[in-house]
């Protein structure tokens, strides 16, 4: 946390194909903490304003949540430049104001407020791609969510008992074991411990520490969908045996699309799901903040709020 400093920084140039937005909420990812230890972030691109997701007014007046990725089509940026997160080449969203191209800038539904809005583009879009694109699943269908709390795993609760999915959820954490059944898992044990069912599909963001359960808990021709490993990636006991013998499929997933963040906000916006919010802060707080997930205290997002 040493690196994490609150200040003043010019406001975002002018650039052709770019637009400002005035900040109203923008929320925390486990992203930003890799950022502050260095990971993905050279020396020579600091200072970084951190934060990748955002909710808030664009130069017309308009309520628009921001899709993070930039270069994923070449608008904005030049057509050979990688695709990248905010706080990767770019200034984050922890300010007044984030600049991002035009082209990543969608319509808030009115249904949502702007601190809802501002959890859906990192972690509660990552679910969604994890659930409905990658691991393929289908209503009636079983899934794992594994480390329920975070906000990816807690993001995958929600969606997939919105979806018409069986999901069961692990934790190390009582109170987050009841949290996820309240939230609509029909089942929640210690992590680790054998489910009273295998599952088609498996949410992974733990990594290391919970990867052998994972493969385990899947049925034959199961997916294992993969896109974090907080706890670290290398597994003691890869299963390699295991994974060919049973015919299952391991999946990485990042982020997701521009259209899977529109779909994504509709789905929110026409059932009523809504971000599980764990606390908001105001900005000069984000240390807080910080401090929270890194603990790994939260359940849902935490969400800082611009004044």
């Amino acid at each position: 946390m040493s690196g994490l400093e609150l200040g003043e920084r010019p406001a975002p140039e002018v650039r052709d194909g770019w637009t400002t937005v005035k900040v109203k909420a923008a929320s925390l990812n486990h992203h930003d903490l890799w950022s502050l230890r260095g990971v993905g972030l050279p020396e020579d691109r600091l200072p970084m304003i951190l934060g990748c997701d955002a909710a808030g007014v664009d130069e017309d007046g308009n309520e628009v949540v921001l899709h993070s990725v930039i270069g994923q089509t070449g608008h904005g940026v030049g057509p050979k430049e990688p695709r990248s997160i905010l706080t990767e080449r770019y200034q984050g969203t922890f300010a007044e104001q984030v600049s991002v191209p035009v082209w990543n800038v969608l319509p808030k539904p009115k249904e949502l407020s702007f601190e809802e809005a501002a959890c859906l583009p990192t972690a509660w879009l990552t679910a969604y791609r994890m659930l409905f694109t990658n691991a393929g699943v289908r209503p009636g269908d079983s899934v794992l969510v594994q480390g329920a709390g975070g906000g990816v795993a807690t993001a995958a609760i929600v969606l997939g008992k919105a979806a018409g999915l069986r999901v069961f959820a692990t934790s190390r954490d009582e109170a987050k074991r009841k949290r996820a059944v309240d939230l609509g898992a029909v089942e929640a044990v210690e992590s680790g411990a054998r489910l009273p069912q295998r599952v088609d599909a498996v949410i992974e963001t733990v990594g290391a520490a919970t990867w052998s359960h994972s493969v385990k808990s899947l049925k034959p021709g199961g997916t294992l969908v993969i896109s974090g490993a907080t706890s670290g990636d290398r597994p003691s006991h890869a299963e390699l045996t295991r994974i060919f013998f049973l015919e299952l499929k391991v999946v990485g997933s990042t982020m997701g699309t521009k259209d899977e963040l529109e779909d994504l906000l509709s789905f929110c916006a026409a059932t009523g799901v809504r971000p599980v919010i764990d606390e908001v802060l105001p900005l000069d707080r984000a240390r807080e903040g910080f401090e929270r997930m890194e603990s790994g205290e939260q359940f849902g997002k935490i969400v800082l709020a611009a004044s």
